[in-house]
């Protein structure tokens, strides 16, 4: 255990509702910790916005935590409504169903149903994967601003994973247009060999992306002859989750479950 990492922790689960403020010599006396140390960890805590000071030097919770516990809760109650759905769309299609949403500039797998025939030995719940070069990703990528695209791309690259990784910026791009186009995102053996995946986004009430599932299997014909099955039912799946959240689709929106 990183021993500045556990102190930090300790500052920030010091505050509560009895005592939402705080002073340096208060803070340190309660921890134990020399005030030198006190003062270099809540500066720390003070630029990445988890702790902040006011007028009196006292210390108190920052924005960046409420952030955090907003998030959390959005995403026990996402995982929460749309785990019916997955379960559904996992029973329907006999393959694995990932449930996930955004960490930074990766995919955070929150939910899965996974088939004896799953892709890996443990569960990919609670793991990351980048966003260029898997098919719930780059339904998640797909329906961000161009803006933050750009700005994904430039933090966490794009690089390869197997001969089929898209590598090049120009190339992913014409392909999230793509994907914006068609409502889905397909993942042929980018990510990992011998896995095919078909994802598809999931929008709050504000019409935002902040989710996004998908079927996935070491079968080939999931993007190809059973594609015409799986997807109607991946979009409807996605759709139900997004009215759960929220979401009310605008005519020009309605995605048709009949394309290819």
């Amino acid at each position: 255990m990183i021993k500045s990492v556990k102190k930090a922790i300790d500052i920030l689960e010091l505050f509560s509702r009895v005592e939402p403020r705080l002073s340096l010599s208060s803070i340190s006396e309660k921890l134990g910790f020399p005030k030198a140390t006190t003062y270099h960890l809540l500066t720390t805590l003070v630029s990445c916005g988890y702790i902040e000071k006011d007028e009196q030097d006292l210390y108190f919770l920052g924005t960046r935590v409420i952030e955090i516990s907003q998030n959390a809760k959005v995403n026990v109650e996402l995982r929460d409504q749309a785990a019916p759905f997955i379960r559904e769309l996992g029973d329907f299609c006999n393959e694995s169903i990932y449930l996930a949403t955004r960490y930074g500039n990766a995919i955070f797998y929150i939910y899965a149903i996974e088939t004896s025939r799953r892709l890996l030995s443990r569960s990919v719940v609670g793991m990351q994967a980048m966003m260029h070069c898997t098919g719930i990703g780059k339904a998640f990528l797909a329906f961000l601003s161009e803006e933050e695209i750009d700005r994904i791309i430039s933090k966490a690259g794009l690089p390869g994973f197997t001969e089929s990784t898209i590598t090049e910026r120009a190339k992913l791009i014409d392909e999230l247009r793509e994907i914006r186009v068609n409502g889905y995102a397909i993942d042929n053996e980018e990510h990992e060999e011998n896995t095919f995946c078909i994802g598809a986004p999931i929008f709050n009430n504000a019409g935002k992306v902040i989710a996004s599932c998908s079927v996935s299997g070491t079968d080939k014909e999931i993007i190809n002859s059973r594609k015409k099955i799986i997807l109607p039912q991946l979009i409807t799946t996605a759709m139900r989750i997004s009215r759960c959240m929220g979401y009310v689709p605008a005519r020009s929106q309605i995605i048709s479950l009949t394309s290819d």
